[in-house]
C-alpha cells in the first residue's frame, strides 16, 4: 500500500506541475482513463456545436452559397495551413482531403514518377538540380513494419509504375537504397510497437541515393515534432482522427514540399484540382502548389469537424507536448513496474527517448482478453494479434494520475 501511495503522490505533484493540464477541460471526458487516442482522440468541446452551425445554417440556410460564403472552397489548404505547424512545414505545403490510404497512393506514385522523369532527387539532402534520376529507378523500397494498408497501395503502386518491390525494416533502409531506388515508403512512429524511427537521418539517406522520401505520420503527428521542412522530407501523408483528435474518418492531409510541387504528378487528378475547376475543360491543367493535391469534391462536414477540433491547439507548442508525452510514457513505465507482477508483461516500446513514439505496447500472454478486463475496469486501450497491449497518451487531455490509475488497474487485472 506504501508503494500505491507514493505513485498517487507523486502523479498529484506530476498533476499539479503540469503546463497543458487546463487543456484537459478542452474535451469531453469522463471517469473512464482513455488512452485510446492512438487509435481514435476524444471529442474536443468545440465541436458539436461548430458542426451543428454547419449543418443548421450553412447547409440548411445557406446551402449552394455556403461554398463562398462559408468558405468551404478554400477548407482543403485553411485546414492544411492549420496542421502545418503541427508537422514542421511553412504554409502552402498542405492540402487536407481523402484518406491516408488515398493520400499514400498519390504521393508513393507521384514519388515514382518524378523519379523515372530525370528530373533530380529531393534537394532536402544536398542533391542538386542537375542530378538525373533517369528510367533505371525501378524498385520502390516499403517499411515491412508498416500497417498493412500501407503496404496493400504500395504493391498496387508498384504494379502500376512497373516497379519491383522490397520490404525492408528502417533499419535495413540505408543498407539496401541503390540507384534502382525511386522511392522509400516509411512509417514515422510504428503502429505496433510505439518505436519512432529516425526520419532526419533516413532522408537523408534516401536523398543520398538519390530517391524520395515518402513519411506516413499516422502515429506521430500531434504527439512529436516532425520538422518536415527542416529535414527535406519531399512527401508526407497522415491522418487526422488520433492525436490531431479530428473525429472518426476525419479526412487525412498530404504534403508536398514546395520546390517539388510543380512536378507532382498526381495518379488521381480530378476537377477539384485543375487549374481551372469550373472551366470543364476536357484536358487536365494541374492546379499550383499543393492544391494538385486534390482530386475531388472535399467532405465538408467532416472537414469542418476537424477544423474546429485543431481549436484546442491555439497557443500550444507541439515541444511542450512531446515534453509531457515522456514524461507520461516515463511514468506509465514506472507504474507498471511497481504494479505488475515481474514477468506478466514485456515491454516492446524502446526505453531511450529518441526511440519513443507517444504510446506503450506491452506483450502480454491473452492480450484481448486482459484488455477486455481492463476497459470493464475503466481503462481503455486496445490490443494488436496475438498479444500486444497498446497505450496511447495523449497529452493534451491525459493526465498523470489517469496513468497511476491505468498502471494499478493493470496490475490487479494481472495478479
Amino acid at each position: 500500500m506504501s508503494e500505491v501511495r507514493e505513485l498517487a503522490f507523486k502523479a498529484g505533484e506530476l498533476d499539479a506541475a503540469d503546463e497543458l493540464g487546463e487543456l484537459r477541460g478542452k474535451f469531453v471526458l469522463d471517469e473512464v482513463v482513455y488512452l485510446d487516442g492512438n487509435s481514435l482522440g476524444a471529442l474536443p468541446v468545440a465541436v458539436p456545436g461548430h458542426v451543428d452551425d454547419v449543418v443548421r445554417r450553412q447547409w440548411g440556410s445557406l446551402r449552394i452559397r455556403s461554398w463562398e460564403e462559408s468558405g468551404w472552397w478554400t477548407a482543403p489548404e485553411r485546414i492544411g495551413d492549420r496542421i502545418a505547424p503541427l508537422v514542421g512545414a511553412a504554409a502552402g505545403q498542405i492540402v487536407v482531403g481523402d484518406s491516408t490510404s488515398v493520400n499514400v497512393f498519390k504521393a508513393l506514385v507521384a514519388a515514382v514518377r518524378m523519379a523515372g522523369a530525370g528530373a533530380g532527387a529531393g534537394a532536402g539532402a544536398g542533391a542538386g538540380a542537375g542530378v538525373g534520376v533517369g528510367a533505371g529507378r525501378d524498385e520502390i523500397l516499403v517499411d515491412a513494419t508498416t500497417f498493412p494498408t500501407d503496404g496493400y497501395i504500395a504493391g498496387s503502386a508498384a504494379r502500376m509504375t512497373g516497379c519491383s518491390l522490397r520490404p525492408v525494416t528502417p533499419a535495413e533502409v540505408p543498407g539496401a537504397l541503390s540507384d534502382r531506388t525511386a522511392a522509400v515508403l516509411l512509417n514515422h512512429v510504428d503502429y505496433r510497437t510505439g518505436r519512432l524511427h529516425d526520419l532526419p537521418g533516413l532522408t537523408a539517406a534516401v536523398h543520398e541515393a538519390g530517391a524520395y522520401a515518402v513519411w506516413d505520420l499516422c502515429h506521430s503527428a500531434g504527439a512529436l515534432p516532425v520538422g518536415l521542412d527542416e529535414h527535406g522530407v519531399d512527401l508526407a501523408v497522415g491522418c487526422t482522427y488520433k492525436y490531431l483528435n479530428g473525429g472518426p474518418g476525419s479526412p487525412a492531409y498530404l504534403y508536398v514540399r514546395r520546390d517539388l510541387q510543380p512536378r507532382f504528378d498526381s495518379p488521381l487528378p480530378g476537377w477539384n484540382s485543375h487549374a481551372e475547376p469550373f472551366g470543364m475543360r476536357p484536358e487536365y491543367t494541374p492546379a499550383p502548389g499543393a492544391l494538385r493535391g486534390r482530386v475531388g469534391t472535399p467532405d465538408i462536414l467532416s472537414m469542418l469537424a476537424l477544423e474546429a477540433a485543431l481549436e484546442v491547439w491555439d497557443g500550444v507548442t507541439i515541444e511542450s507536448v512531446r515534453a509531457k508525452s515522456l514524461a507520461l510514457t516515463d511514468f506509465f513505465l514506472e507504474c507498471v513496474a511497481a504494479y505488475v507482477p515481474e514477468g506478466r508483461v514485456e515491454s516492446l516500446t524502446p526505453g531511450a527517448h529518441a526511440e519513443r513514439g507517444s504510446q506503450v505496447a506491452l506483450r502480454c500472454p491473452r492480450a484481448g482478453d486482459v484488455m477486455k478486463r481492463l476497459i470493464e475496469n475503466g481503462v481503455v486501450g486496445d490490443f494488436r494479434h496475438p498479444d500486444v497491449l497498446r497505450f496511447g497518451f495523449t497529452p493534451l487531455y491525459v493526465g498523470f494520475g489517469d496513468v497511476e490509475r491505468a498502471g494499478r488497474v493493470l496490475g490487479e487485472v494481472l495478479t
